[in-house]
């Protein structure tokens, strides 16, 4: 059975309504955009200029510091802008979308059988490896470096937040094959944080080797940081990483 935690500070705000659980399709937007300013401590270096074509999963930028960490194109198309700041600092990369998206192969593999290093070069190469940040200081991990645990927040106990176990519906086996290459990175446990007010979907709770955990409280319940504290706070010198289970679901589609 998992342990259960209850948490005590905190508090619900009651707003009216909840978040439908509908499925609806969107009409795709025609420019896409590419932030630096949403990954922290990252010194960036351009890859591509205006008026190049690139496949979804063409490294856009990468990391000055650690060039095997890139951050790759969401679609096919042109790059149309790069909008620069203060000091020439680049503020985003727009890209116009193809009408029918190309990609980038990167092969398939089971990460089950996979090795830690065959894991992490794919992640990186498909530039999946931004969706893991290091604790402390919420920064793009550095795969240089093992992690004492990995943590997933399996449910977001903020107002008006969407229903994790709707959100992972018929997407099950994506995220436990991402489990599973995470589990490739740490020679600790991977950590799976779940409401503990309801019974959460068995795509967070049957995944072997992994250590679930239910919590019961007011927000912050489900902040992964408030997880961290609560089962096996960091000591000097560690580091965790943690990923957003939606990520992790990216991560098992490669």
């Amino acid at each position: 059975m998992p342990e259960v935690i209850k948490i005590k500070k905190g508090v619900d705000i009651k707003l009216q309504g909840s978040a439908e659980k509908i499925y609806a399709s969107t009409a795709a937007p025609s420019t896409y955009a590419l932030k630096p300013g949403d990954f922290p401590a990252i010194r960036l270096k351009l890859k591509v200029k205006e008026g190049d074509e690139v496949q979804a999963g063409d490294a856009v930028f990468y990391d000055k510091d650690r060039s095997d960490i890139l951050f790759t194109s969401p679609v096919s198309g042109e790059v149309v802008e790069v909008v620069r700041g203060e000091k020439r600092k680049i503020l985003e990369v727009r890209i116009l979308a193809d009408q029918e998206t190309k990609y980038r192969d990167f092969g398939s593999s089971n990460p089950s059988s996979s090795s830690r290093e065959d894991v992490k070069a794919k992640m990186l190469n498909a530039g999946c490896w931004p969706f893991v940040r290091q604790r402390p200081y919420n920064i793009v991990a550095n795969p240089n470096r093992a992690p004492r645990d990995i943590y997933v927040s399996c449910f977001d106990s903020a107002p008006l937040a969407p229903d994790a176990d709707f959100v992972v519906h018929g997407q099950e086996e994506e995220f436990k094959l991402g489990i599973q290459a995470l589990q490739q990175l740490t020679d600790g446990k991977v950590h799976l944080g779940v409401d503990g007010s309801n019974n959460p979907s068995e795509a967070f709770t049957g995944i072997a080797n992994t250590v679930v955990t239910r919590y019961n409280g007011p927000h912050p319940a489900g902040n992964v940081g408030v997880q961290i504290h609560a089962t096996s706070p960091i000591n000097k010198g560690e580091t965790v990483w943690t990923v957003n289970f939606q990520d992790v679901i990216i991560i098992g589609r490669l």
